[in-house]
Order: C-alpha cells, then structure tokens, then sequence
C-alpha cells in the first residue's frame, strides 16, 4: 500500500517556504489596506493641491487679470525707477511696512511689492512699472494658489493639521514599500485571475509601478518642512554644525510671497545654526547724512555681482540694515545667491549662496526644486504634475477594488487577513523598528494600533470579526 505520508515529508521544507511567502504577502496587504484610510484622503489632498501650485504663475493671472497683467499704454512709454514705484505703494498704502519687492517675471506682467499695512495685514501691491500705477493689492493667503499651499502644509487648522499630514506621509512611504512587495509577489496571481475587478487591480498595479518611486521621492524631500521629523532634523543637523536650511546669517529681512518660491526659503535675522555667530552685515551710516542708495542701485548693484533677473529685493529693517538682493534661482537652486547691499554708500556688504550652503542644505535645497516641480526646466515640471494625476488615480482605484470585493452581509470589512512574521524574520522587525525610530509619527502611531489590536480588537469577538483580525 502507498505511503501517503512519504510525498508530503518531502514536500514539507517547499510547502513551509509557500506558507512563509504566502503569509508575508498576505501581512503585506493588510497593512497596505488599512494604511490606505489614513493615506487615500492625505494624497489626495497633497496631489490635488500640489497640482494647483504647480500651475499657479498659470492660473493666478486668469483669475486676477486686472491685477497681474501690466501692458505697456503706448511705444514711448518707459518703464520708470523702482524707487518711483516704491513711492507710488507708499502713496497708495500709507503707514504701510514694505517689506520686499519683486521684479516683474516677464514682460506683461507688473512690479509686485510684499507690504504690511498699518492695521497689521500682510498684502502683495501689484504695479504697473510703466507709469508706476498702483494696480490694487492681494491678500496672497485668500488666493486659490494660496489656500492651496496652506492646505498642502497643514490642511489650514495649525499644528494639528502638520501633524495629520506628516502622519499620512508617514504611512504614505509604508504603503509604497508594501505597494511594490504586493506588485512583484502578486504579478503570477494577476496574470491568472479572471475574478470580478481582477482588469481593475492590475490597472491599479501599473499605475503604482510608477506612481511608487515618484512619490517616495516627493514624500522624503517633503518630509524636512513637517513639525516633527523637520525640527528634529535640524535639531540633530545644528548640533553638528550643518543645516538643513539655505539659512543666511546675514540676513535683516524677511521676504516672502506665497506665488514665489524661488526665494531662499529660510532668510532670517537670527538663524540657529553653524554660522549663526558670524558677523551681521549693516549698513554703515558714518559720513553720510542720508541715504544714498536705492532699489535701484541696489538691483544696478547686483545686476553687476552676476545675479539673475527677474530679482527679489529685501528692504532694508531698520536704519542700520542692508537691501539683501536675491538672484532669480526658481529653475536652477545651484543659482540661489544673495547680495546684501549698503543703503547708504551703495557697497557691497556681503554676499551668500548655494556654494556656502552647508552639504545637507544643498541637498534639501535640491530636493525642493524636484518637489516643487522647478528643476531640470520642463521635464520635472510637467513630470511633477503627471505624478500628481497618478497619485489620484491611485487613491480612486483603491477603494474601488475594495467596493467591488466587499463582502456583503458578514459585518466585517473585508479586510485580508495575515500577520507580520516578525519573529521568524529579524531583518523585517529591525526594518520596521528603524523605520519607525527616523519617523516618529510612524513609529508611534503604529505602538499604538499594536496596543489596541491586542488589548481591545482581539478581546471583543465583534470587532475582531469586523476587523478581520487573524
């Protein structure tokens, strides 16, 4: 008689690799799963967001027409001084602060200067340099490009909404890794399946073949502008002389506009890092009664110190301070440089940029180019805003395989059942403790669902059921 026995003893060591891989996959998908609450509705937001600001020097001219647009009234009219336009503002807002002017980006569009009115209220003054005619001012933070950054960064609600958000990137990085574990062990599966919906998640598979990278990319050279892992990692990058900041020590002003992000993006008067101690430049005032400098000879100034047009200019705080002039870099940040001029003699001061970067700023300074779709000209513009489409169609197509496979009718989620082998497999526990050590949102959040899945979900029969604990 057969020894039914003897076949299975052979394949045993075959059958536990199987069950092992099986397992893996099926973990694997759960958290895929149950990530996908928490990310689908951050990505969508960070995607669709990410898609307006990206077309905003498009989209803001439609919308404010009266206001971005400056043509020129006739063939003899010249553009006039900035210092003409200057006065032209402080005319129009008396008792206003101007705090920075921007050269216009192209012909056809005006002088925008960043002021804050006497009642407190940040504005951007648009001027038509032909003429230097006040155009009207903006609110920059009640504009659509705007409200879109402000949702992009904490869904408009502070510190609590950072940290929704950087928990959604957080699990948003778990879901691409386990994304593409599913992709390579499920492609056999996929191929062969002919169950309802089975066209839908192999679309679903393509589309985060290539969604997966782009987004990793876009998650980690996001991740230093979060509340928590961002300041820790400086903290940790000051202690060692470095930043990851583009910060400039010398630096009185502070100049910003939502709509231009060519700008250096920390430039404070006290800055917390390496070269925090070194000398402030001032502008000198022993022998000269008044001021004898102006926008112009400054942006004349650095014209000639190699800076780029269209520049930003930082007026000077203070009767001490300098005109810190910022060479255009918003397609190239190796370009970024700043020149701070002299408001009374006209000298140069001092000059910093991307070659005193330290090497960490110079790589978070790069990554930000690729995040806001900046660098390397066209093709990271538009590449930027295909990922963004993708990341949609990601976060629509995963919750319609789940709508199509739900079960009806056993009050559980449907969810795939499986737990992480972490015992049987120490580099994927020491994985997800080191993960969860250089993301710290990640690392706590997931402490805490591992306490409520032992203590409650698995203690009450309806939720595990419900859950689909295994």
């Amino acid at each position: 008689m057969t020894d039914l026995r003897a076949p299975l003893r052979d394949e045993r060591p075959d059958a536990r690799d199987r069950r092992r891989s099986s397992g893996l996959f099926r973990a694997f998908w759960r958290w895929h799963f149950y990530a996908s609450f928490l990310v689908v509705p951050v990505l969508l937001v960070l995607a669709t967001t990410g898609l307006i600001y990206l077309f905003r020097f498009q989209i803001e001219p439609l919308l404010h027409p009266d206001l971005m647009n400056a043509d020129q009234p006739s063939a003899a009219s010249i553009r006039q001084p900035y210092a003409a336009q200057l006065a032209a503002v402080e005319r129009a807002h008396p008792g206003a602060e101007v705090l920075s002017m921007a050269e216009p980006r192209e012909e056809g569009r005006p002088t925008v200067f960043s002021v804050v009115t006497a009642a407190g209220e940040a504005r951007d003054v648009y001027v038509n340099p032909y003429g230097a005619k006040v155009l009207g001012d903006l609110d920059l933070d009640a504009t659509l490009s705007g409200t879109a950054v402000r949702l992009h960064a904490e869904l408009m609600s502070g510190t609590l909404g950072d940290r929704v958000m950087e928990l959604g990137a957080c699990w948003a990085i778990v879901m691409a890794l386990t994304g593409y574990y599913l992709l390579v062990k499920g492609r056999r599966a996929r191929r062969r399946s002919r169950a309802p919906g089975a066209r839908l998640r192999s679309r679903h598979a393509a589309v985060g073949s290539v969604v997966g990278i782009g987004l990793l990319m876009l998650l980690v050279s996001g991740l230093p502008w979060t509340g928590v892992f961002g300041e820790r990692a400086q903290e940790i990058a000051s202690g060692r002389g470095s930043s990851l900041w583009s910060t400039d020590p010398g630096a009185a002003s502070d100049p910003h506009s939502t709509l231009d992000e060519s700008l250096p993006h920390s430039h404070a008067h006290e800055v917390p890092w390496a070269q925090g101690g070194s000398e402030v430049p001032s502008s000198d005032g022993d022998g000269h009664e008044r001021s004898v400098a102006n926008l112009d000879t400054a942006v004349q100034v650095a014209d000639g110190e190699g800076l780029r047009h269209p520049m930003t200019v930082a007026l000077p705080a203070g009767d001490d301070g300098v005109f810190s002039v910022i060479g255009y870099a918003f397609d190239a940040p190796s370009d970024e440089r700043t020149v701070h001029v002299d408001r009374y003699g006209g000298e140069v001061v001092s000059a910093y940029g991307f070659d005193d970067y330290p090497t960490l700023a110079k790589v978070v300074s790069q990554g930000i180019g690729l995040h806001e779709g900046r660098s390397l000209g066209h093709w990271s513009f538009w590449g930027s805003a295909l990922m963004c489409v993708l990341v949609i169609v990601s976060c629509v197509t995963g919750p319609l395989m789940w709508w199509r496979r739900r079960p009806r009718g056993t009050g559980s989620l449907g969810a795939p059942r499986g737990r992480m082998p972490l015992r049987s497999s120490p580099l994927l526990a020491l994985g997800i403790a080191a993960l969860g050590v250089l993301l710290p949102l990640f690392g706590l959040s997931l402490l805490v669902v591992l306490a409520l899945d032992q203590l409650v979900i698995r203690r009450v029969p309806a939720l595990a059921t419900f859950f689909g604990t295994a």
